[in-house]
């Protein structure tokens, strides 16, 4: 076991290990290292701890000094120095002409160096441009081209997550990423949704990609042959977040059915022809919902919640009411067969003796109650109409019934 310190680099997220030299260094502390660039200015990640030795790549470069009052004002007059060398280096670029890009500007430690980052489409020629900026800040220069990943790195930014971009917070290296990810995490392969801020592939394709190729071994390939509980059939989708598969049945090619991994069984895997590939008589067994308990539910099926099952908790939390329990688990108590009246509701028996004011009371039992007389019903139409005949054939002069007198329309006498 080796003693060592954890210490992270501005602009980087790899830790590095280094020999303490019998120093107590705390945590988020800046310490002076040396380095093969010569000395550093870093910060203490994790403290004195022990490392095997298989992990420690040697020589280990030891720690110079724990960070004086001086070294943080060296380190503030180099951050202020590489402000104005950007601006500087970004005039004598447009002066040259040269199709690059400045990304970021360090000055080491000591103020003998400085690095310039940028970016180009392909190679540059700038020879002319560092004995520029030489006779300028009478130090050593140094031109790095770097790609756009890299550049997404230091300069930092939000992803389409809404989060800080994982490489500049705590991806150490770039990991590869390739489209192939896209397809078999079923992604749309339109490039501005895998895209990251760089341009590339997102690097967060990897995190999941282990779990779907886990289970993209276990499940079918798309044009399986396989039997169901309902028949043969063709696979024609899979899911593998759900672990289901979508199958074109041999006896209902237009209706698709779902089924789970468990309930199929595969007879050619893949696409190909059913030539001599024999299908069981005995069918696959069905799993059934009352069976399933998954994320701590239970599958129920209730009349009246349609075809699919639904879902209670299987375990009650404690301090949950008995009413809530009666009501999630479909057993409600009868309260007219011996249970507990509410306390705002009259008993059962007291509500039925009390009289409605809208219905008659009914006699007791053993004795006939009275009877209504009966009325006839009458075509009141009928009567009206009738009526209406005796008042037209009334003399005419004869004062009706309403008060008024009837007018006979006279003849018409024949023409001629």
């Amino acid at each position: 076991m080796a003693e060592v310190i954890s210490v992270r680099f501005r602009g980087g997220n790899k830790d590095y290990y280094f020999d303490p030299h019998g120093l107590s260094v705390e945590p988020n502390a800046y310490v002076v290292v040396e380095t093969a660039q010569g000395m550093e200015y870093a910060r203490c990640v994790e403290g004195n701890h022990q490392v095997p030795d298989q992990s420690v790549v040697q020589p280990l470069r030891p720690v110079v000094r724990i960070a004086t009052e001086n070294d943080h004002r060296s380190a503030a007059y180099n951050r202020k120095r590489e402000k104005e060398a950007f601006g500087i280096c970004e005039k004598k670029i447009a002066a040259h002409g040269l199709e690059m890009k400045l990304v970021n500007v360090e000055c080491s430690f000591e103020g003998n160096k400085i690095i310039f980052f940028f970016t180009a489409d392909g190679r540059v020629d700038f020879r002319e441009l560092v004995k520029d900026l030489a006779s300028v800040f009478r130090a050593r220069i140094e031109l790095r081209q770097i790609g756009v990943r890299d550049e997404a790195k230091m300069l930092g930014g939000l992803g389409i997550c809404g989060r800080p971009l994982c490489c500049s917070q705590f991806l150490d290296e770039f990991i590869p990423v390739s489209i192939k990810m896209a397809k078999t995490q079923s992604l749309s392969l339109n490039p501005t949704k895998i895209s990251g801020t760089c341009g590339r592939l997102m690097c967060c394709l990897k995190y999941e990609q282990a779990a779907y190729e886990d289970a993209a071994g276990r499940m079918p390939r798309n044009d399986s042959f396989v039997d169901t509980p309902d028949g043969p059939g063709n696979v024609s989708g899979v899911d593998l977040l759900q672990e289901q598969v979508q199958v074109r049945l041999d006896s209902a090619p237009e209706t698709p059915r779902r089924y789970k991994a468990a309930e199929i069984r595969v007879l050619r895997n893949g696409k190909g022809s059913r030539d001599g590939i024999e299908v069981p008589r005995e069918r696959p067994a069905r799993l059934t919902a009352r069976e399933e308990e998954e994320g701590g539910f239970r599958f129920e099926r209730r009349p009246g919640a349609g075809r699919g099952p639904i879902a209670v908790p299987s375990v009650l939390s404690a301090g949950q009411p008995e009413e809530e329990e009666e009501r999630r688990s479909g057993r409600r108590r009868n309260r007219f067969k011996g249970g507990k009246p509410r306390p705002d509701k009259p008993a059962p028996q007291a509500a039925r003796q009390q009289p409605r004011p809208d219905k008659p009371e009914r006699a007791p039992r053993g004795e006939k109650a009275e009877k209504l007389p009966v009325r006839t019903a009458t075509d009141t139409t009928a009567e009206k109409k009738a009526a209406a005949d005796r008042a037209a054939r009334q003399q005419p002069g004869q004062e009706n019934k309403s008060g008024g007198y009837n007018r006979r329309r006279p003849r018409r006498r024949p023409k001629g």
